[in-house]
């Protein structure tokens, strides 16, 4: 059966919908997520396997107001709730101690589980009239690139949900930050988003990032947030990530080595690149955010097989965006 699309008007249907236990894609500032009740275990093991996703991949649960963390969050510490009061609702998951009433499926095995509050009102709106905290990873099938639009919902998940709730474009365009506490006074940044570490430290003691931000965890290793383990974000092409100190020494890499199937993904200040087809995602890190996703499904469209992609700095705002097109690589950049 065809995926139902609805209108920002269709919410109670959607709400009605999650209250059966179905699934149903919808807007959050970040990107679409695919929605369940999130203490329905059965709903839950229905997302994963309409994403293909790895059981072990915990999923972030959203909420509709602050003051429903302590029924999904067994513990809220001071920091949490200062974090809440300047970042909520936002692109901010923080990491807690889980109550009972959220099943193991949903935090994928662990004692704890992500907390959300979405900047999006029809988001809050539609888990609100739901009655439930709603789990939801992205609503894309499991490794390609987030989606953004509700066209690209559709485009993966057509006939495994029950509805996509039709939003527009997402402002952000990659996922939230999350953290989690090593102690009362310590933010552990787990994955990068638009919230960047630099905004975090007045509000801690410390702030540090995860180094699998930066590298492959292994195989075997236990992790609290999505996107931390494997592949993701990753559209049919082969991303290749370049790091050169100019766009000279980029181009010239890229012209020695590009084949008639060779994308450039640009800044947008960028020259072209002679006689390469290429497409742009811009030249901060708020706007390849909400670019980068969107181009990596133009590119598959334009049937691009190779994309050197421009890399973007490792810092501030624009550490999410690398963190991104790492994983999109499996971590294979080119170092010039």
């Amino acid at each position: 059966m065809r995926t139902k699309r609805l209108s920002m008007a269709d919410i109670p249907e959607a709400a009605a919908l999650l209250r059966k236990g179905e699934l149903v894609a919808f807007p959050t500032e970040t990107v679409y997520g695919l929605g369940a009740d999130a203490c329905n275990a059965d709903a839950v093991r229905a997302v994963f396997a309409a994403k293909g996703r790895p059981a072990d991949n915990p999923l972030i649960v959203h909420i509709a107001e602050t003051a429903q963390i302590g029924s999904v969050a067994r513990e809220v510490p001071p920091i949490a709730l200062r974090l809440a009061e300047a970042f909520w609702p936002g692109p901010l998951t923080m990491v807690l101690p889980k109550r009972d009433c959220i099943p193991e499926v949903t935090s994928g095995g662990l004692d704890t589980v992500g907390i959300r509050l979405p900047a999006h009102p029809a988001a809050r709106t539609l888990i609100r009239e739901a009655g439930c905290p709603v789990a939801a990873p992205s609503a894309n099938r499991s490794g390609r690139p987030s989606p953004t639009t509700a066209r690209h919902v559709l485009d993966d998940m057509d006939g495994r949900i029950a509805a996509v709730l039709d939003g527009g474009q997402c402002e952000v365009g990659v996922e939230s930050t999350v953290i989690c506490f090593d102690d009362p006074e310590t933010i552990h940044v787990l994955r990068p988003g638009l919230i960047c570490a630099e905004e975090l430290l007045p509000y801690a003691g410390a702030v540090y990032v995860d180094p699998a931000v930066f590298e492959q965890a292994a195989p075997d290793a236990k992790v609290a947030s999505p996107g931390m383990k494997y592949k993701h974000y990753a559209p049919r092409a082969r991303i290749l990530p370049v790091e050169a100190d100019s766009f000279d020494g980029y181009a010239a890499y890229v012209r020695a080595h590009a084949d008639a199937h060779t994308w450039c993904l640009l800044f947008d200040t960028d020259p072209e690149v002679p006689g390469i087809p290429c497409m742009r995602y811009g030249d901060d890190g708020a706007r390849q955010a909400h670019d980068l996703f969107c181009r990596f499904r133009e590119l598959d469209a334009a049937g691009a097989v190779t994309v050197y992609v421009r890399c973007p700095s490792s810092q501030g705002r624009s550490l999410g965006v690398y963190n991104r097109l790492m994983r999109a690589a499996g971590f294979e950049v080119i170092h010039l």
